[in-house]
């Protein structure tokens, strides 16, 4: 990539970055009051972390069916209100088991073929 448009990337990103942390002060000089405007608010945040990591769990393992199952495991544990570190272990450890299933079941397709010729 060539420097000059390096910097010219740099640049645009700054711009766009700081004017959307700057404009709301720009408008907005006092306090908001509305009680729903502020509860609206508030779930912007969750809102955006939420739309921003939610796609990217089904590319995150090599297999969409393993994503799945771990984005299953997650909501139901959190649902039963489990705590997000149980969360977050226990839908890696089934994503991960299911992935070494997948590995694993070739070659045990293989065995079970020996020893079906060998009885």
């Amino acid at each position: 990539m060539d420097i000059g448009v390096f910097w010219m990337y740099l640049l645009v990103m700054f711009v766009v970055t700081y004017l959307i942390r700057v404009f709301p002060f720009v408008i907005f000089h006092k306090k908001i009051e509305n009680k729903y405007i502020r509860s609206f608010l508030a779930y912007i945040p969750y809102t955006v972390l939420g739309a921003m990591t939610f796609p990217a769990v089904f590319f995150a393992t090599g297999s969409f069916v393993s994503a799945a199952v771990g984005v299953i495991v997650a909501l139901g544990l959190a649902y039963r209100g489990k705590g997000l570190f149980t969360v977050a272990i226990c839908a890696s450890l089934a994503a991960l088991m299911l992935d070494l299933a997948e590995i694993i079941e070739p070659y045990l397709m293989n065995i079970v073929d020996i020893l079906d010729s060998f009885l």
